[in-house]
């Protein structure tokens, strides 16, 4: 099956490393005119386009903004600049998110939580606005967010990220119903993915936490990039209000451990 995304403009929030650098890599790769990437730091910004238009051979079609995930005023500037840049924003990735709040929830700092569901839920809310009032509500398009496998069952340690993971599943839902029939809103739900944000989960014992999933291995920021690749296309024509999980079959078989 072959999965493109010609023609289309993309922005991915939190897209200057690991799985949102990965999904705007696969999104040019698979023909996107253009790609918009976003990171509060300027210089990450810098370097992330950087090294995706190197990746991709197409230094052309990918832009970098410096904005903040949980910022109504930078969704706004974000999804205007690639409508006047590219000509449209036909694809938006909820991929920003933050984890500063590991504990239990009866223990966890409230300014560590506060922050975490500003980030993870509120965020992915006023992004979908802005692209719904930018350009989507009246020319259609599709919304990916990344969840977590966390949202979808709990675990140990990360409560209040896994509930504000959670939200956002139930916020996928709702925003297809809503946004439905022009726009498409679905998510992804990974468990344990080799990047930054997780190193807490496996570092130093990446064979035990590999062991956990039913597959045996963790997840790259590949297998979640396709993923979302393929939600994005046309060829998931059909296809609104689904979470699904990149988990190397944890939810599937009902496998138990320590995820994400």
């Amino acid at each position: 099956m072959d999965v493109r995304l010609d023609d289309k403009v993309a922005i991915v929030t939190g897209g200057s490393r690991g799985i949102g650098q990965a999904i705007a890599e696969e999104f040019l790769r698979s023909g996107a005119t253009g790609v918009v990437v976003t990171s509060r730091r300027p210089e990450n910004a810098e370097v992330a386009a950087a090294a995706i238009g190197e990746a991709t051979g197409r230094p052309e079609a990918i832009e970098a903004v410096v904005a903040r995930a949980d910022s109504r005023d930078d969704a706004d500037r974000t999804v205007a600049f690639a409508v006047e840049r590219f000509g449209s924003c036909d694809i938006l990735v909820n991929n920003a998110g933050t984890n500063p709040s590991a504990g239990m929830l009866a223990d966890v700092d409230q300014a560590a939580v506060e922050k975490t569901w500003q980030v993870n839920q509120m965020g992915p809310l006023l992004w979908s606005q802005a692209a719904w009032h930018g350009w989507m509500g009246a020319n259609g398009g599709t919304i990916i967010n990344t969840a977590s496998l966390g949202g979808l069952r709990p675990g140990a340690v990360l409560g209040a990220y896994n509930v504000s993971k959670a939200a956002l599943i139930f916020m996928t839902r709702q925003m297809a119903l809503e946004m439905a029939p022009g726009v498409r809103v679905n998510a992804v739900a990974p468990a344990v993915v080799k990047t930054k944000l997780s190193a807490m989960l496996w570092t130093g014992n990446e064979a035990g936490a590999a062991a956990m999933h039913p597959l045996n291995r963790l997840g790259e920021v590949e297998d979640v990039a396709n993923a979302v690749t393929f939600l994005a296309s046309d060829k998931a024509s059909w296809i609104t209000g689904v979470t699904l999980p990149i988990d190397g079959g944890v939810d599937g078989t009902g496998a138990s451990g320590t995820l994400a």
